[in-house]
Order: C-alpha cells, then structure tokens, then sequence
C-alpha cells in the first residue's frame, strides 16, 4: 500500500453512510486520503463548475474558488452553479451557494482575487491545483511553483467544442487492482485434487514520473501520433489567450488575429488544411455537453492522484468532438 505522509483520520459514522458506494468502488482508505484533501480551483466557468461539482461531491476536505471575473451571459450556457440574478457578479462568490448545496461536509471558500497578485507561497496551502482560463505564463510560473512545494498540478480548458486536459504530478505513487488468472488445485471429493483456473485479483504498486507543462508545449511533429489536431487546436487557442489576454468571442469568428495565430501553427508543423474543419467549427464559448465529458475526465484524474487508486493519465488527455472520443498523449518525455 502506498505510505501517506499523514495519517489519514477515521470517517464519521455519518461519512461512511453518505459515501459508502464510493467505498464500496475504490475502497475505504482511498475515502480517507479524499477526506484530507485541499484543492484550489482557479477559474469557474462552465468547465469549471463541472469540475468542482465532482471533487465536491467525492468528497475532500476542501475546495477553493479562485476567479477574478464577473459572470457573463454565455456564462449562463453552461456555468449552472450560477443563478440567473447573479450575472454580473463576481464568479467564484456566485457559484458559492449552489456548489455548497452539493456536499455539506466540504469546506468551500471563494476568493475574487487575481491569481497574479498571489505569491508563489499561496500554492504550497494546497494538495491540488487545477487551473484553468490561465495563460501560458500563467500555467508555466503555477506548475513551477507547484513543484517546488511538492503540490499535484493540472491544467485544462474547453473551447467550444474542443477540450484539454493536462497533469503534473512529479514523481507519483499509486496502486492499481489488477485481475490475474492463476492455477489451483481444488478437492471436489476425489481422491485426486483437480486443476482449474480462477481469477485472482491482486494489488500492485506503481510509481510514475510526470513532466511540467512547459515540456509539452511545442513538441516536434514526430513525437506526436496521428490525428492529434486537438493537440495543434490546443497551441492555437492558448497562443491566442496568452497575446490578447482573452479567447475569442463568438461575434469574433474568423477574426484575422485569431487566422494569424492559426496560420503560424500550421506552417510550423506543416498541416496544410487538416485543420480547417476545426477552425471552422465550434471552438467559441463554451458547449455544455463537452464540458461535462472534459470536467469529468478532470474531477476524475484529481480523484485518482488524491486517493492514489488507478492510474493517472500520463499526462495530456484530448477530447475531440468529431469523434467522441479521448486519446491521451505522453509527451516531453
């Protein structure tokens, strides 16, 4: 079993009841690891909110909105822990109530500050950072500080229709039930004991090694398998983010900042117009479906590095629309 640097405390008769399904799937320690566990949510749009909405309800020990913006009426598309009266306000604030009706034995706090006016120290109060609608500069100076106070880090967005998500969990140990079939001697009353085979399943234990978010940016095209244009959407919209500050808006579409910003990624890997039917498509404000599929995949990569049961994606998790499908890309290694 993987050592805790704490010990974990005993559930409450209470906390076995109300997650005792959840026991029942990963297990009672892997509860208590969850019982203990600090997260800072940075950015709580309508990925957000699906994020939040599954960490909350796994049931850790606390959870932290941090987000400097006002809610917005595309906010309202997909952002349902904010009610109708609250647009215009702050969003950490508004969707406080909601997200508290979720689980009352989580501890929540929102805080409207910038993440820039923090310090590089504010990271290390947590066990888990998950940011999104930041930066590239932004991710970068978060996963390094991360690093340095031994925080779990992730990273991720929708866009439209297209999503990402991104770990860095350092060195990462975990354990991992694998079913093996073995052979057995059985007495069925014969003299003579009979051979046949059962499955068995068996615990084992894993460490892996993670890379920082810098390391995946700009990989070579060879280091990427086929059909990765989500990976190159992905590029296109943070290098968009990190020049204007912003995504693009629906009444943008087709803007010729964001065909600058398209045109530089695809001479760079030399994609001619594989990803036209992209740029063309939904990559605007938010649809809801995608980011419930994309904040679940989220909440449940923070579940699994916080319980350390199963193993975590290593590291880059796409979603594309066209298909319905994820495919998970090891790069920067």
């Amino acid at each position: 079993m993987v050592e805790d640097k704490n010990q974990a405390p005993e559930l409450t008769s209470h906390e076995a009841e109300l997650y005792d399904r959840q026991i029942r799937l990963w297990g009672l320690e892997s509860q208590k690891r969850l019982r203990t566990a600090r997260v800072l949510l940075i950015g709580l749009n309508g990925f957000g909110a699906e994020i939040a909405k599954n960490i909350i309800l796994a049931g850790v020990k606390s959870v932290t909105f941090l987000d400097h913006r006002n809610a917005t009426a595309e906010d309202r598309c997909s952002q349902f822990l904010i009610p109708k009266e609250m647009i215009g306000k702050n969003r950490a604030e508004a969707s406080l109530d909601r997200a508290k009706n979720l689980n009352l034995l989580v501890d929540l706090e929102a805080d409207k500050s910038n993440i820039d006016d923090k310090p590089d120290t504010y990271f290390s109060n947590f066990d888990v950072v998950c940011a999104t609608e930041c930066t590239i500069t932004q991710i970068k100076r978060i996963d390094v500080a991360c690093r340095k106070y031994n925080t779990k880090f992730f990273a991720g967005d929708v866009w439209g229709t297209i999503g990402y998500t991104f770990a860095d969990l350092m060195t990462h140990e975990y354990v991992e039930d694998v079913v093996q079939t073995k052979k057995m001697q059985v007495i069925e009353g014969e003299p003579t004991p009979k051979e046949k085979f059962v499955n068995v399943t068996v615990t084992e234990k894993h460490v892996d090694t993670f890379v920082p978010f810098e390391s995946i940016l700009n990989v070579s095209k060879s280091s990427l398998p086929k059909e990765s244009e989500i990976y190159y959407m992905m590029l296109i919209m943070l290098n968009y983010r990190e020049k204007y500050g912003k995504d693009p808006l629906p009444s943008e579409r087709g803007s010729e900042k964001l065909k600058t910003e398209v045109a530089a990624i695809v001479k760079k890997y030399d994609l001619e117009d594989k990803l036209n039917y992209l740029v063309e498509g939904d990559i605007y404000a938010q649809v809801s479906p995608v980011c419930a599929i994309v904040g679940g995949i989220m909440g449940q990569e923070i579940i699994k590095t916080v319980s350390k049961k199963g193993a975590p994606h290593n590291n880059l998790f796409i979603f594309n629309q066209e298909t319905l499908c994820g495919k998970i890309l090891r790069l920067g290694q």
